[in-house]
């Protein structure tokens, strides 16, 4: 099966050796994205909720480069430093979905690239 490597000048270039995402067939699987300002290569960390937004701007970038949009995500999986976040996380993760949400599991970890709170990558259907 064919693969095309989608990058999007958008989102922040990846910090390993990686794409930002991979399509196959029709699917589109996207790497998991932390907050970083793809202009600035800053972190954007000042709030959970700003960190978070800034999590699915740059897999929003990602999406817009496939040509797809958030309706297209069948799957995701977030990662954070710890449950304390999971509200907020999931209150900023909603307001970018119109109707049917997609399959998701989320996850603390014992540490993420960059010390970042949150962590999210994407599957999505082409």
């Amino acid at each position: 099966m064919e693969k095309q490597i989608i990058n999007s000048k958008s989102a922040p270039a990846p910090i390993g050796p990686y794409n930002q995402a991979v399509k196959t067939g029709n699917l589109l699987f996207i790497s998991g994205q932390i907050a970083l300002d793809a202009i600035t290569g800053e972190l954007v960390n000042e709030s959970i909720s700003a960190e978070t937004t800034q999590v699915m701007q740059n897999l929003k970038a990602i999406l817009n480069e496939a040509g797809k949009s958030f309706s297209a995500v069948v799957k995701t999986t977030i990662f954070l430093s710890s449950m304390e976040h999971f509200t907020t996380v999931n209150e900023v993760y909603a307001s970018y979905f119109e109707g049917d949400f997609p399959a998701r599991e989320t996850v603390a970890v014992a540490g993420l690239p960059k010390n970042v709170n949150v962590e999210i990558s994407m599957i999505a259907a082409l």
